[in-house]
């Protein structure tokens, strides 16, 4: 299932939102213009992953020369520092068996965005039908949105 989680200039390079998507949070990371998601819990004992420090990778290939490369790509748990590919969801410190769950982000612009049209003629179950109807109006949706895919 698809929800829309923000507009396309809502979250800046380099910046993130938490959002709530079918009963889980989630972190949307804008990385230069590319959009991620990952579940907003960590593996190791359920801290809130996605509030964490981003930076970069540090490596050394010898001792006393180190690279540093990806900067904001790396996030740290804010309970453990455990630290996390932003890009894969996986772990940086084993990353074939350690990893966060991570949902595809997808950029849809506001004319292409399916709407579900409310069927009028069902009440909601458990509900009765009214004599009244409310006034509603035609909502167009401008720009590009971020809409992220979870499975139900």
């Amino acid at each position: 299932m698809k929800f829309v989680v923000a507009a396309v200039d809502e979250i800046s390079p380099g910046g993130r939102k938490i959002v709530e998507v079918a009963g889980r949070s989630i972190g949307i990371f804008n990385l230069g213009g590319e959009f991620f998601a990952l579940r907003n819990r960590c593996p190791h004992q359920g801290g809130p992953l996605c509030q964490g420090r981003s930076w970069g990778a540090l490596e050394a290939m010898r001792p006393g020369e180190f690279e540093y490369s990806r900067g904001g790509e790396i996030l740290a748990c804010v309970w453990h520092g455990w630290e996390f590919d932003i890009r894969t969801g996986q772990s940086w410190c084993d990353p074939a068996k350690l990893r966060v769950r991570r949902y595809d982000v997808d950029v849809e612009h506001g004319a292409d965005l399916s709407v579900i049209e409310a069927d009028t003629d069902s009440p909601t179950a458990g509900m009765v039908k009214g004599p009244y109807v409310a006034e509603t109006y035609p909502v167009e949706a401008d720009g590009d949105y971020l809409v992220v895919e979870v499975a139900s």
